[in-house]
């Protein structure tokens, strides 16, 4: 076959079909935790200064209602009985595999303080770093550029586990997580790179 005139405009498109296409296939690795990569995500964890960022566990709805106060959790959107479980097969998970975690961070909505407590009880520890912006998009990028700083400033021992926002991990990774699921990220090369998702 002959090579393409390389003054033609079919050719010339063909390196930007090769990026787009990398581009997709990168996506769709990230929007399917298949059974490597989610093996790959724990066996990170196993790694001394991984973090594990969770979208709290099953809390149906979206938003918080109008009124809601940090300081009163009957004002909030809660985690259901399904979520209540699903928190503490996420700690189940951690202890089964062996994984060491060294700390607990969550955000102060209570369904992420909800998640982190039934999955470690007594390890939980709020960080404002990690709440919610949903309903402030505005405080997005001055909140995640906090929790950026979290994350750098972890290196152990164990794993840092967090309990957050769908909108915190989408800005931390460019992932939208489904309720109860997390993404393992570790240090690579300039910054943190996602190794893996946990499926709920």
């Amino acid at each position: 076959m002959l090579s393409p005139d390389p003054n033609t405009p079919e050719a010339l498109r063909m390196p930007t079909r090769r990026i787009v296409l990398a581009a997709l296939a990168l996506v769709a690795s990230w929007a399917s935790p298949g059974v490597a990569s989610e093996e790959a995500a724990w066996d990170a964890l196993r790694e001394p200064g991984t973090v594990v960022l969770f979208r709290h566990a099953l809390a149906p709805g979206g938003g918080d209602p109008r009124g809601m106060r940090l300081d009163d959790c009957a004002t909030q959107r809660n985690l259901n009985r399904a979520g209540r479980d699903q928190a503490r097969r996420i700690g189940a998970a951690f202890r089964m595999r062996g994984i060491e975690v060294g700390a607990v961070l969550t955000s102060r909505w209570c369904r992420c303080r909800e998640t982190a407590e039934l999955a470690f009880p007594g390890q939980a520890e709020p960080e404002l770093a990690f709440d919610s912006f949903f309903s402030d998009r505005s405080a997005g990028p001055q909140r995640t550029a906090a929790a950026q700083a979290v994350l750098d400033a972890w290196e152990g021992p164990g794993a840092l586990f967090v309990s957050t926002h769908f909108v915190n991990v989408s800005a931390l990774t460019g992932i939208g997580p489904a309720s109860g699921e997390g993404v393992v990220l570790r240090r690579g090369g300039a910054g943190w790179e996602v190794v893996g998702r946990i499926a709920p």
